[in-house]
């Protein structure tokens, strides 16, 4: 069979309008906007501080000073961020919050650069309330007093935002919550794990279910509690009376959680933290909106976290949020879609899909409504709706699917549709509820990164008898043609019986995959007669190459994302009559950017010169008054991500719609 290929050449993305050209090396300020400094450990938490101080406490660009000099007896140091009054000049006398940035090697115990650093420079102020030391890891926060002559220094879980009480950060309401911005939320899980691996003393897995248990009471506290009861406040943190009262209150939520997630955490599990570790826990992610903090935000955040734990010896990792992203905008999940990932590992591409389709619902309430506020219980509802209803997932690992539920709880729920299933194995096997989702030739749309390698072969028979391609096929090099005998391989890869699998869980002609595949697999001459299975079973619609740094730093592998749709058993039949396959046009394209080295680092578009491109952008902001949410629009600059797969996925769906 000749199959037309229909290429797409997809070129870099490029910035418009551009505003700043950033030099190599350097990093563009985000408070003024205009000044270059140098791309260093310190001024990436330094500009992720400043980041936060704007988006989630509410201050002002203007209200900040970035490296203000300070008058200290002989000495002018150089502060790394102070915040004024509005309309104050910005003199010494006038700085209000001081913040000191360091690289992660710093540690807060230094004697030159730790916090003691930090309280000198707020000693020298007469009028600073409040400061802050980070080194993205660490974080303390404190409040100045002065008694009787004498400058001290008390601890206090965070500092206060733009218009906000100190009472307010200690025990904060709901709408005081702010959503995480940038890295913040990726900055405060690791600070939490790092606190509870070292104070606690257990090993860095162990404590990662420990803090996995925290965010579910958080989540839960701000989805079903009427005041917030996840707080703890200075003064329990450092009284053993007051952590027991912080304790109480989380295990009082942890066992609502247990009611709510009876397939998730055991009846008798619990919190196993001391009170002074749980307390301090608590005090790190009390101030910030689980829930409304931005889908990105929450993957980077969780993504680390989980990552450094769970990545197994079973040929699992993550797939990348943007790989997510391009299959998912290339299929266009609808509403009443049936959604399946059958090795979903930590819910990636379920929860992008999921959230994908949310936006759509989203805006068309909002249009049909004319404001978020009265298209708010119809959203609620619609989604509610799909998400226990259309999406499904299932792996085998049940430590990744317990994480794959938080993930999906984090993200607008949906965890009831994931299940602890072999999905290579016969339905028989599975739990009675998943069967009755009666998933078997009924799933519209299906995503997925199966395991794979040789390493991790299938070789138990009664799995490989089931499936065409778990069989010995022949090969007839005058026909080049190959032919199923009744012969079962001793063992193969998992990833070619997850093909025929994914394509048997599909509606017959109209349901779709993209499911991401070793080259091998489309190239190897052994492997033809998978090869020939697809094409007879399925119409490819698109192969996309991935870059080959796609996995990286995880795993180096080549792989491609096969787009599938599964044929009715009338038109096999009629191909098999006529004793040809049909020929049709594949669109085909190259991910030759796709957004980070093989290190992991973000790459940036760059001019000839070699010099970062900086585009500007328009933030929404959302704030509270009067306890209804008000929307504050504001501009910024960002560099741009050197990553072409979404322009793939739009290029791909010109390419369909002209076609259908």
């Amino acid at each position: 069979m000749i199959v037309a290929v229909q290429a797409a050449e997809i070129q870099r993305t490029t910035a418009k309008p551009v505003a700043v050209i950033v030099q190599q090396g350097k990093l563009l300020d985000y408070i003024d906007g205009i000044t270059q400094r140098n791309e260093t450990p310190e001024e990436y938490v330094r500009q992720e501080i400043a980041k936060s101080l704007v988006r989630e406490y509410g201050y002002e660009k203007q209200e900040i000073a970035v490296e203000f000099i300070l008058r200290l007896g002989s000495r002018k140091p150089r502060v790394d961020l102070v915040i004024f009054d509005e309309s104050e000049p910005h003199e010494q006398d006038r700085a209000r919050v001081i913040i000191e940035c360091k690289s992660q090697k710093v540690k807060s115990t230094d004697r030159k650069e730790g916090v003691g650093q930090l309280q000198s420079y707020m000693a020298a102020c007469p009028n600073v309330a409040y400061g802050m030391w980070t080194n993205g890891i660490e974080r303390y926060c404190y409040r100045r007093v002065d008694t009787n002559g004498k400058v001290a220094f008390d601890e206090i879980p965070d500092i206060p935002g733009k218009g906000r009480t100190e009472d307010e950060v200690e025990r904060p309401r709901f709408d005081q919550l702010k959503a995480a911005s940038s890295d913040a939320l990726l900055f405060a899980f690791r600070r939490c794990h790092n606190y509870i691996a070292g104070n606690q003393g257990l090993q860095k897995p162990e404590a990662f279910w420990e803090l996995l248990k925290i965010i579910f009471c958080k989540i839960h506290d701000e989805r079903s509690s009427n005041e917030v009861e996840f707080y703890a406040t200075s003064k329990e943190r450092h009284g053993l009376n007051g952590r027991l009262k912080a304790k109480k209150r989380v295990d009082g939520l942890f066992d609502e959680v247990k009611a709510e997630y009876p397939t998730i955490f055991r009846e008798n599990e619990v919190v196993e933290l001391n009170p002074e570790v749980l307390a301090y826990i608590v005090s790190q992610l009390q101030m910030y909106s689980l829930l409304e903090s931005d889908i990105d935000v929450k993957g980077r955040a969780y993504e680390e976290i989980v990552g450094s734990n769970l990545r197994g010896d079973r040929g699992e990792f993550f797939t990348p949020r943007n790989i997510c992203q391009m299959t998912v905008a290339m299929l266009d999940p609808g509403e009443r879609q049936v959604i399946l990932d059958p090795a979903c590992g930590t819910g990636g591409f379920l929860i992008t899909a999921m959230n994908y389709v949310i936006e759509k619902i989203r805006a068309a309430e909002i249009s049909k409504w004319g404001d978020v506020e009265r298209a708010e219980i119809a959203i609620r509802q619609r989604v509610q709706r799909f998400a226990q209803n259309y999406v499904v997932g299932t792996d085998l690992n049940p430590n990744l699917v317990k994480a794959s539920k938080m993930n999906m709880v984090m993200n607008n729920d949906g965890a009831g549709g994931l299940f602890q299933a072999n999905s290579l194995k016969a339905p028989a096997t599975w739990d009675e509820e998943l069967r009755d989702r009666q998933i078997i030739g009924q799933v519209d749309l299906l995503f997925t990164n199966p395991p794979f390698g040789s390493k991790i072969p299938i070789d138990e028979p009664s799995i490989l008898e089931a499936y065409d391609l778990g069989h010995i096929w022949n090969y007839e090099p005058d026909t080049d043609t190959w032919t199923r005998t009744d012969a079962v391989q001793k063992s193969q890869p998992p990833e070619i019986l997850f093909i025929e699998r994914c394509v048997k869980f599909l509606k017959p002609g109209t349901g779709r995959c993209a499911i991401v595949l070793p080259d091998g697999i489309l190239g190897s001459p052994g492997l033809g007669y998978v090869r020939e299975w697809i094409l007879q079973n399925t119409r490819v619609l698109a192969s996309i190459d991935l870059h080959p740094d796609t996995f990286q730093p995880h795993v180096s592998v080549q792989t491609s994302v096969l787009v599938l749709e599964r044929k009715t058993g009338e038109q096999i039949a009629v191909e098999t009559a006529a004793g040809c396959l049909n020929d049709y046009e594949v669109f085909m394209a190259v991910a030759n950017h796709i957004g980070h080295d093989k290190r992991g680092n973000v790459t940036y578009v760059r001019d000839r010169k070699g010099n970062e491109i900086v585009e500007e952008v328009e933030e929404t902001l959302k704030e509270y008054e009067d306890g209804k949410p008000v929307y504050k629009k504001q501009r910024t600059q960002r560099k741009v991500i050197d990553d072409n797969t979404l322009q793939i996925a739009q290029a791909f769906r010109s390419w369909l719609y002209e076609r259908d």
